[in-house]
């Protein structure tokens, strides 16, 4: 699986002063507001946390009666997990150098405005044209945006309400039930799964190929909150993919804002999870460009059987032997932003493969990174050949990025590697330019954008290469506000 990050938002930082904090109360419910099951009983809960709960819930249930049982389900036992919830702090390990009390702090509301059909979206990255185009804005899908009707046989992509029975309908509820099964998801997942308005499904049978023209997701939040006014609208897109035994997909995902919301505030969290079966090929190109007042939270949960396949929280799973996985991330953090990457690859089985590349540039005092990579080799993944690299570029005073790359292996016969740096253009490359008669500016100009360059190769289309290469040159070009 080949993932790619490329994105000018993520969470805004706190201003300074602000403090996280959690907490937490004793209380007595008989009923809380989620209406399956009845009654759920919660002694511990974070008020924050139940109130959002309701919110989410009031603003589904005008169409509580037409949804469909895969969403329902979703939505009953991920309402259920929400309630022992408490909101994250500065303490808790994952979120260590991730503030997230300005979201505490603001008035979250759901987003409950269906999309309007004749919606104007900008071009797709680089002025990309694909057959395949799936349009979801503010978590609901869009038929009349999208453009489908030239798929394969076999092949379904769009929402969950209009999946017909059969093999692809009995896969999503398989699928989403391993979901449930999943313990390592956090509030924003369950977030994400008590308020999603819609379901996203793509499948693909066996044996059929999408690889030449691509897959475009194309995920857009539209509403949102005026600076200053401290509401914060919440979109909870949520995307299940089966790619079965044998086939092939290349996916582009773009997170976009439209209709003037770079001016506005807005949260979107998002999940997507991932089944890759016995065989098969995921190409998965991710590029989020959301407004910089935007807070941008996204969960990718994938499970891959035998075969090569291809805050953003990244977990990956190897299902059986043999199995290839190659991540490279790049990212961009601008002024008073933070760019949060949580990454976990379990490898199972022997004779797994994974090569993880990690990338940031941090262009003004303000801005923060943060990588959390962990790649866990347990008993059995005997023979498995494993190495993580993650490498930052400073480019102002007080810029800062925090990284903990990290291996936990207990198998015994096995080849890992990790390592990390930390620096800013180092004085011998601006030489070496400077020695040819290029000057100074021009020199730390090339070098920073070829820092990314390495990742930027490995966008599987060229059109995407060159859209993402000049949206970088732009953010690279910008003064700091």
């Amino acid at each position: 699986m080949a993932g790619y990050c490329c994105g000018s938002s993520s969470l805004p930082r706190p201003a300074a002063g602000n403090a996280a904090f959690r907490r937490r109360e004793t209380r007595t419910r008989n009923a809380v507001r989620f209406r399956r099951p009845t009654v759920v009983f919660s002694a511990l809960s974070d008020p924050f946390v139940l109130e959002i709960a309701e919110k989410l819930e009031d603003s589904l249930s005008v169409n509580a009666g037409d949804c469909a049982v895969p969403l329902q389900k979703l939505r009953d036992v991920s309402s259920q997990s929400l309630l022992s919830r408490s909101w994250p702090s500065l303490k808790d390990e994952p979120f260590r150098f991730t503030d997230t009390s300005f979201l505490r702090q603001s008035r979250i509301l759901p987003v409950s405005v269906p999309p309007s059909p004749s919606l104007e979206l900008p071009v797709m990255a680089g002025g990309s044209v694909s057959p395949h185009v799936l349009v979801v804005v503010d978590g609901r899908v869009v038929p009349s945006l999208s453009e489908l009707s030239s798929l394969p046989e076999g092949v379904y992509v769009g929402g969950v309400s209009d999946l017909p029975p059969g093999p692809a309908s009995e896969r999503v509820l398989e699928v989403l039930a391993q979901g449930d099964a999943f313990h390592g998801g956090d509030l924003f997942w369950d977030i994400n799964g008590a308020g999603a308005p819609d379901l996203s499904v793509v499948y693909v049978p066996a044996g059929v190929r999408i690889v030449d023209e691509p897959l475009f997701l194309r995920f857009f939040s539209m509403e949102g909150g005026e600076i200053g006014t401290n509401s914060l609208f919440v979109s909870n897109p949520r995307t299940v993919v089966v790619v079965e035994k044998g086939a092939e997909l290349a996916i582009v995902e773009e997170h976009l804002g439209i209709d003037g919301s770079d001016s506005k505030c807005y949260w979107s969290n998002s999940v997507m999870e991932i089944v890759v079966g016995d065989g098969a090929t995921l190409s998965h190109s991710y590029l989020q460009q959301q407004s910089r007042n935007a807070a941008h939270i996204k969960w990718t949960f994938t499970k891959q059987h035998r075969g090569e396949a291809g805050r953003h929280n990244l977990h990956v799973q190897q299902m059986g032997p043999d199995t290839r996985t190659e991540l490279s991330t790049f990212q961009m953090s601008r002024s008073n932003q933070t760019q949060d990457l949580h990454s976990k690859l379990v490898l199972e089985h022997p004779r797994g493969f994974s090569r993880q590349l990690h990338k940031c540039i941090v262009s003004y005092s303000s801005g923060q990174a943060v990588f959390d990579g962990n790649v866990k080799v347990n008993r059995y993944a005997q023979q498995t050949d494993a190495g993580q690299l993650t490498r930052s570029l400073l480019l102002a005073p007080r810029a800062t990025v925090n990284v903990k790359p990290n291996l936990q292996i207990i198998a015994d016969d096995v080849k890992c590697s990790h390592g990390a740096a930390i620096s800013d253009l180092e004085e011998d490359q601006l030489f070496y330019f400077q020695a040819r008669g290029i000057d100074r500016d021009t020199a730390r100009e090339a070098l920073i954008f070829s820092f990314g360059a390495e990742v930027l190769g490995r966008l599987p289309y060229e059109s995407l290469r060159k859209g993402v290469a000049s949206h970088i040159k732009t953010l690279l070009s910008a003064k700091e506000p």
